[in-house]
């Protein structure tokens, strides 16, 4: 008794759909496979599963590539006419924004100022204007953050060896090498001295124009 006949439908169930395509597409592959041996067919099998799996099988004794031509020229079918187009006007937009790019960048070191308008030079240096103080703020913030690293540092320092004094002390010893440490501490408060010297006089009016207050950087 021969088997029933299978309606064609969409198999709902995922892991059966699977399996129903895993050995579908063997039996097709093994039928190009014949076909190539037993009659001497070029065949190009290209399958993807509802998952996006690729499957492919090319007869061996011809290429993707071979059977592609062969099909454009008897079918009289340029396959790849649309990408080629989609492709060459890419390269224009990437070619127009490139012009753009170096455009603007030689504007912004005086290159090919002599043909902008007056408003366009405006516009260039409000840019400018906006471009500098961003680069400021980033080295006003580095400077900040900087010196409270070293401040940190200082106060941890003179922590430690607080504590240690007193641990001396409960000793009833004393520490020989006092007179190093208060040379050492002495050298670290001068570079503070000289850290806070050296932002006074790399930004000597941080408070106009800009609004930025410094005058709590100091370290001493």
């Amino acid at each position: 008794m021969g088997r029933g006949k299978i309606e064609i439908k969409k198999i709902e169930n995922d892991t059966n759909r699977q399996v129903t395509y895993s050995k579908r597409r063997t039996g097709i592959v093994k039928k190009a496979r014949e076909l190539t041996v037993l009659c001497d067919a070029q065949v190009s099998l290209i399958m993807f599963s509802c998952t996006g799996k690729l499957s492919e099988y090319v007869s061996p004794s011809t290429t993707k590539k071979k059977v592609y031509e062969m099909y454009q020229k008897t079918s009289e079918v340029d396959l790849w006419n649309s990408e080629y187009e989609r492709m060459q006007k890419e390269l224009k937009n990437h070619k127009e924004t490139n012009m753009k790019l170096r455009k603007e960048i030689g504007l912004r070191i005086g290159e090919g100022l002599d043909d902008l308008s007056f408003d366009e030079l405006r516009g260039l240096e409000q840019d400018l204007d906006e471009s500098v103080k961003a680069v400021r703020d980033r080295k006003y913030h580095t400077i900040s953050t900087q010196t409270e690293t070293y401040r940190k540092k200082i106060r941890n320092l003179q922590e430690t060896h607080t504590h240690l004094v007193r641990e001396f002390e409960a000793r009833g010893e004393y520490p020989y090498y006092e007179g190093d440490y208060e040379a050492i501490m002495a050298m670290t408060n001068g570079r503070a001295h000289l850290l806070s010297y050296g932002l006074q006089l790399g930004q000597p009016d941080l408070q106009d124009g800009d609004g930025y207050a410094f005058n709590n950087l100091r370290l001493s």
